[in-house]
């Protein structure tokens, strides 16, 4: 997606009538979400979320896209945080190398302890961001104040009485 086709998104957006606050939310918790570190979750989740909070579908959805590079490089930070997470509560969660000599079973059980870790340092770290990408964003969606509004297409149309 180039910069010029996000902009006439951006732009058609706020012609809608989204407000910048509620369109920087939107697009603040589909990137937020679009970082969740379990491959294929972000797709459902924004759209349930779209669909629950009455968000823009197709901004949520471009953020979640948008931030699908992010979600790849930030799945091992987010496994590591996890883990020192939990250790620190008195968990331990299974090493990498350790996965490979475990039974079927065990594999998906630690697996589920490793993904579940993962969620809770990206829901950690996803709060705080989502705060701060929308306050960064709305300042910046309300500097197209002539947008924000759809101008008259029509000029207003006044009647004078000639008293014939």
């Amino acid at each position: 997606m180039r910069l010029g086709s996000i902009k006439r998104n951006v732009i058609d957006w706020l012609r809608q009538g989204i407000s910048p606050r509620r369109l920087a939310l939107t697009l603040a918790l589909g990137f937020a979400i679009g970082c969740i570190p379990v491959i294929g979750v972000p797709t459902v989740l924004c759209a349930a979320v779209a669909l629950g909070l009455r968000l823009n579908l197709p901004a949520i959805q471009a953020a979640n896209y948008a931030a699908m590079p992010f979600q790849l490089a930030l799945i091992v930070p987010f496994v590591r945080l996890g883990g020192k997470l939990f250790s620190i509560w008195g968990q331990v969660s299974p090493a990498p190398g350790a996965l490979l000599h475990l039974s079927s079973p065990g594999v998906f059980s630690d697996l589920g302890a490793v993904a579940a870790h993962a969620l809770v340092a990206w829901l950690l770290v996803a709060l705080p961001a989502v705060v701060l990408l929308t306050a960064t964003l709305t300042p910046m969606l309300r500097r197209i104040p002539a947008l924000t509004t759809p101008a008259l297409t029509t000029p207003i149309l006044t009647t004078v009485d000639s008293g014939d």
